[in-house]
Order: C-alpha cells, then structure tokens, then sequence
C-alpha cells in the first residue's frame, strides 16, 4: 500500500505532553498520541471496493496480510502517526466536559491524487486517554451496523463518514447491551471509518470551556484552513491564506469566522433535511456527534423509520424525553449550532451576527423542507398551499401505522389523470404500506381519498409540459425516495447470522444498498415492510449507545 501521507491535523495543532496511555483530563492539546491495541487472529470480513479504489488501494492490496494487519490496529505503516482527538461536548443536552475519542485512533492522513484529503481512522482500535472507564473496543454487532450504514448513506447521497473495512479482531470483548446486568463475551471487530475531517462541535467547545482562546483559535483556523479553504480564496482572501499557511495562530478576520459558521450551518442543514427525507433518525445528536464540515458521523443507536412516527427513537437510553426523536432532529441540530455559537464567540465578540445565521437557519430549514417535501411528491411548481397539502399528508400517515418508505414509492405509482383516482380503491391500492389493517376505518378512506383527490388535482394543474411527460412524476418521486433503506430487521438479520459465521447476508446488504432508489427483482425480500416479529425485537426496535 503506497499511501502519501500528509498529517496536517498533528502538524498544525498541539499535541498532549504526556506520552503514556492512561485516562485523565488533557489540557492544551487537541489530540494525544497511541497506538491502536493488538488483536489476537485479525480477519477481512467486509470492504467497500468502492472506496477502496478511490484511496488507490488494488485487488491485490485488499486481500494482502498487510491490509487486514494495518486496518486491525496490528500494523503502522511508515507515515503513520495514530493519536486520538480531544474533544467535549453536550450529551443529553447538559454539558459532560471532556469525552474524546473513547476507542476511535486516526492512522493518518492522506492525500489522493486529486490533492484531496483522506483520515483513516480505526473504531475499537483499544483504550485512549479518553476511554474513561472503558476499554476503547468494539464489538461484531456495532460494527457491522457502523460499517452497513456508512455505505447505505453514501449511496443514498447523503454527507458522511465512509466505511473502508470490517475486520473481527479473534478476540472477546465483555458487552452489556442494555446496561440491564447481563453482560457476556461477544466478537470484538474493527471498522476503518474515512473521512476528510473528524472534528465535530465538541471540538472547539472544550477550548472555550476552558478559556483556552489560544487552542480555540488554532482549532478554528485549522478547520477554514482544511476544511474550508474556499472561504480564502477570493483575491483580497489570498493574502489570509498565505499567513494562515504559515501560522495557524494568526487571529482572522471576524467576516472569515462568519463565512466559516455560515457554512457549517448550511451544511447541517442540508444533512438534516436529508435525513427526513429517507426516515433515518440518528438517535444521539450529542455535540460530540455533529461533524464540523456536516457528514453523518458515529453511527450508534440509529434506526430507520418503519412506520411514520415523528416521534419515535431507537435509543432506549431516552425511551422517556425521546430528545432525539425523528421529528427533533432538526430543532436539535439548530440547538447544537447554538452551542457552537457560544464557543466561537470569543473570535466574533458580537453576539448579533450569530444569532442572525441561528435565525436564518429555521429559515432555510423549512425552505429546504418545503423543497424536499415537494421532490417527494413529484411536485416541481412551488405554490401557497403545498405545505398544508404536505401537513394533511403526514397527519394521516400517524393517524394509521403506514411504512414511510413503501407510501412514497406506491404513490408514485398512484394514477392521478383524468377520472382514473375515482376508479380505485385507495385502501387497496396502499395494502401492502399498513401495519395493522384493523385501524382502516371508514373516516380515515374517506380522508384518504379527498388526500388523493387533491394531489391528483394539484398535479393535474402542474406546468403544462409535465402533464405530457407520462413516467416523469413517478421518474422524478423515485429518484429521491428509495425503495431500500437499511432497516434494522434486516441489520439485525446480517449481525446474527455473522455471529454465527455466516457473511452472506453482509455481502447481501452491500451489495442491495449501492442502488437504493432502483427496484432490483433479485433483492425484492430487502423491499417489504417489516415483520410483526421484529416490533418489539432487541436490536430492531431496541437499541442503546452499546449498539
């Protein structure tokens, strides 16, 4: 593997002093030095090719000795720097002082041929300094639901983190799952996550926590630097960028820290919006969680939506608040950028331009909703009254327990000229989307149908060009709403059958999930609703931050 390394990250900002491995509170510094843990009898169980052919790794690379020992934690390549970030954070939404990274070691940074930038960075590669009383592994189980759902967003288009390799480490790592008492050995496992930055809001919340302006400084100017070096590049910018290059303490102009927040804000607002789109729910928005250049990042008690339920959450750690739920996340995510404004503000020292983005960004939230809402639809005319068409839509998909994924795609199928709407029986038409057929009363068809009457009409009266276009509603409906989602059933399905041994339905998933938004005849089972069997299964509809 002929990896070129370039560790901005340990070159630009401070290290911790101290050298040896124990938990403790590390000050000044943005990452501590370690190595991952040796691993008994590592193994290759999964990869994505894709990504590997993007970071120039071969066929031949892949299946070497070499790969499975440098993506186990068993091997450092010459280059390789591994260290541990140093971060905090709001969990929960009450503060929790330094986290870290528990049992996450970045390898390296490297540079593609593009002159783009890659970290490489091991998930239960073993303790850090910010372990606490943890051992930094991880087991089969979280990792095969990190690594299928990496590659799942990717392929739906949506920002995050990538999943390069899943690898068990021949070792048993002692897990409770539900914090219930019954802990017992499970299959420890690694995952290679990639990603241009793992910084997240934590990151510049610690420094400011600790008055630690200077760190807070390089911190951000490291971020514009790496992250959002676009932001410099104007011709009167030019000049910022050569200084920056040169000392990552140079205070920058206010307006550049603006720009940089601004950004972020967008970003996440795009991911949110997203989010919504397919049904995922991330289940611990914790600031330690939010990506600073906005990718999906620490995938833990995530869930998909079965049935529609803004209030639903996987993360049976807030069955009660249900803080994270479905439908908060975006008042979350706002709340999340809040608390990063209020770190930042020691560089701003003017509280107005922040709020001002924090308002603007309910603003372009609902305006990315509203667009988003409508592409669902197969909506392209933006009129006054598609948000109460939208809002009378979702009220009935909570009114009786319908699959969000498999209505979009059955209503892109729906016939919405001429008379033909009249002609069916909208209950049938939607069978295959109901949980419980029993709640299908009389008044809700009768709402249903006057639904679908206006929809009909409302797409009836869309721009007259469209009207002659005979697949493109359905085209342009199925291009944003997929008909796979990596629904916990069929996660869960994956994980105890690789306990057991058996990969197949790993391999399965990957391969399923690349094409999310095409039917594929082969795959048809990864396209039901799901069981009565999983409703109240653990690992399905149950899940905790050990998942």
């Amino acid at each position: 593997m002929n990896f070129t390394f370039d560790n901005r990250f340990t070159q630009n900002l401070p290290a911790d002093e101290v050298l040896s491995n124990q938990t403790r509170q590390v000050h000044g510094a943005a990452y501590s030095f370690v190595k991952p843990t040796k691993t008994a009898c590592p193994s290759l169980i999964a990869y994505s090719s894709e990504l590997a052919d993007s970071l120039g790794l071969t066929i031949e690379n892949v299946n070497s000795p070499e790969f499975v020992n440098v993506f186990s934690g068993n091997q450092l390549l010459d280059g390789m720097q591994p260290f541990a970030m140093c971060y905090g954070g709001h969990q929960f939404g009450h503060w929790a002082g330094q986290l870290g990274d528990g049992r996450a070691i970045n390898l390296a940074e490297i540079q593609l041929v593009d002159n783009s930038y890659k970290t490489l960075q091991l998930k239960g590669a073993g303790p850090t300094p910010y372990s606490r009383t943890a051992d930094g592994l991880a087991v089969l189980r979280s990792s095969v639901r990190e690594f299928l759902c990496s590659e799942a967003m990717f392929h739906l288009g949506i920002p995050t983190t990538r999943a390069l390799s899943l690898c068990l480490t021949g070792d048993k790592v002692i897990r409770d799952m539900f914090y219930d008492g019954n802990a017992h050995a499970e299959d420890g496992a690694v995952v290679c996550r990639v990603s241009s930055s793992f910084m997240r809001f934590g990151s510049f919340q610690l420094a400011a926590s600790r008055n630690d302006v200077n760190l807070l400084i390089k911190l951000v100017n490291h971020s514009i630097l790496c992250d959002y070096p676009h932001l410099l590049t104007s011709a009167d910018e030019q000049l910022t960028l050569e200084i920056l290059s040169e000392n990552i303490s140079q205070t920058l102009p206010t307006h550049v820290y603006l720009k940089w927040f601004s950004e972020i804000c967008d970003r996440t607002c795009t991911l949110m919006v997203n989010w919504l789109r397919v049904g995922f729910v991330h289940g611990v928005m914790n600031t330690d969680n939010m990506s600073i250049i906005g990718e999906t990042i620490d995938y833990g008690p995530y869930g998909w939506i079965d049935a529609f339920d803004p209030n639903w959450t996987p993360n049976t750690t807030e069955a009660q608040g249900k803080r994270y739920s479905f439908g908060k996340q975006p008042q979350i995510s706002q709340w999340n950028l809040f608390q990063l404004a209020n770190a930042i503000f020691p560089l701003i020292e003017n509280a107005e331009p922040l709020q001002q983005l924090l308002e603007d960004y309910a603003t372009h939230y609902h305006t990315q909703w509203l667009d988003m809402m409508r592409n669902k639809l197969g909506l392209i005319d933006k009129r006054d009254d598609d948000q109460q068409l939208i809002i009378d839509l979702e009220s009935l998909l909570i009114s009786v327990e319908t699959d969000m994924t498999l209505f979009y795609r059955q209503l892109a199928l729906y016939p919405t000229r001429d008379n033909l709407p009249n002609k069916i029986n909208p209950l049938e038409f939607f069978k295959s989307c109901y949980y419980q057929p029993e709640q299908l009363t009389k008044d809700y068809h009768q709402q249903l149908s006057s639904w679908l009457n206006q929809y009909s009409s409302r797409i009836q009266n869309e721009s007259p060009q469209l009207n002659n276009e005979k697949n493109s509603r359905a085209e342009r409906m199925n291009s944003v709403n997929p008909i796979y989602v990596l629904r916990n059933y069929l996660a869960q399905q994956a994980i105890e059958a690789a306990e057991q041994g058996d990969y197949s339905k790993i391999h399965a998933l990957q391969q399923v999930l690349k094409n999310p938004y095409t039917a594929q005849e082969k795959y048809q089972e990864y396209a039901q609703k799901r069981p009565e069997w999983a409703r109240h299964k653990a690992g399905c509809s149950m899940l905790s931050c050990s998942s």
